[in-house]
């Protein structure tokens, strides 16, 4: 991976607004309807090359496809596994709607219930293991890295990453009729996911590993402890290294946050409970939420800590839970505040989350997310030119 060695380098965490008439595609193919195929390939690759060149024009230097072909950034790996299936029966799962947030604030919830994207209203199918987990997705995997290298090709890039569920979100997502325990699930998982992740490694793509749960596992289980979750976390980061085992961690980033959650955010896992548990993951640079205002104190947990060698930092300098546009100096700041902890060379500026992990869902609107995007590159502008005098 890049560093920010002569100026802070600025990305973002990988999912985009999908263009509406992609988003209408996506969501028939997803409820079963017909689609035409090869029309549809041609959308997301149009798509593509449209998100590529705004990421260059808003001044972001490590790119992705925003996820323009996937339903989101989890279930988009379903199709690519063989042993994993749609439920026979009807069903659909709340992500938040037993969560610590839902249960101190059932008021807000409930009025906040009729707006579009709100979270806990992203009901979903629920796909169930059946079978022995493998991988037999490379041919569509082969076509996402294809239509990125073309979009990226003409535009200026310091270089290109591409997301991945963890096995940990995943196994969350899919329920287990088949293997014999949750821990031979979740490597089994592991060993699947490791074909994508070598396979997007051997492209010549950064990887990023897509693991939110890590960090929102404490509030979306109330009966839990800090100290249950941490020992659910250490399992969980095992399965990952697992899937991991091979790859060079200098191609790796990973990612965790509080999920998709415009709302009152108080009970949040703080960092410090679990920073120490994140760093063990065999990953060069770890992508966290620095922007929220829940969390943009933590900057703070850094200078109590020693980053490892060659590791890098991916603090969110703008945030997915708001409209407000972060001020460019406000977003310097909050990278000073990181390069003062860490070194200005470990640091990459970035966002706290995707802006629609969800093609069907995105809290902060399309037009407002690509503001956002150029007063990041105008941060970390400003914050260069002080830290590089």
């Amino acid at each position: 991976m890049k560093r920010s060695t002569q100026r802070i380098l600025t990305t973002h965490v990988g999912s985009l607004p999908r263009p509406d008439d992609l988003r209408a595609l996506i969501l028939k193919k997803q409820q079963g309807e017909s689609v035409d195929e090869r029309a549809f390939a041609g959308r997301v690759k149009s798509a593509v090359a449209e998100v590529v060149k705004r990421q260059g024009e808003a001044g972001i230097d490590i790119m992705a496809d925003g996820e323009m072909g996937r339903i989101g950034f989890i279930p988009y790996v379903n199709e690519r596994l063989a042993g994993i299936e749609p439920s026979k029966t009807a069903e659909s799962a709340n992500y938040w709607g037993t969560s610590r947030e839902y249960q101190a604030f059932p008021e807000f919830y409930a009025w906040a219930a009729g707006m579009p994207g709100t979270a806990g209203q992203t009901g979903r199918t629920r796909w169930v293991c059946t079978g022995p987990v493998s991988y037999k997705g490379m041919a569509p995997l082969q076509q996402d890295i294809a239509t990125l290298k073309a979009a990226l090709a003409g535009v200026r890039h310091e270089e290109a990453f591409m997301p991945a569920v963890s096995p940990a979100n995943l196994l969350n997502w899919d329920r287990n009729e088949h293997y014999k325990s949750e821990e031979e699930y979740l490597y089994a998982l592991a060993d699947a996911l490791s074909v994508e992740y070598r396979a997007i490694i051997d492209a010549g793509l950064v990887l990023q590993v897509d693991d939110p749960l890590l960090a929102s596992y404490y509030v979306m289980h109330p009966e839990a402890s800090v100290e249950d979750c941490r020992k659910w976390a250490m399992t969980r980061v095992d399965a990952l290294n697992h899937a991991l085992r091979g790859l060079p961690e200098d191609k790796i980033r990973y990612h965790t946050c509080y999920s998709i959650n415009i709302g009152p955010r108080v009970h949040d896992m703080e960092l410090k409970h679990i920073v120490d548990i994140m760093l063990r993951i065999n990953a060069g640079a770890y992508s966290f939420e620095a922007g929220n205002p829940r969390h943009e104190h933590e900057w703070q947990v850094w200078e109590g800590l020693k980053l490892p060698e060659g590791k890098s930092l991916i603090p969110g300098v703008i945030t997915h839970s708001s409209n407000i546009v972060e001020h460019p100096e406000v977003i310097a700041q909050r990278i000073a505040r990181f390069a003062s902890a860490v070194g200005k060379e470990n640091v990459i500026a970035g966002a706290d989350c995707g802006f629609a992990s969800f093609a069907a869902t995105c809290e902060v609107h399309p037009s407002v997310v690509w503001v956002k995007l150029a007063a990041l590159a105008d941060g970390a502008r400003l914050a260069s030119r002080e830290l590089w005098k």
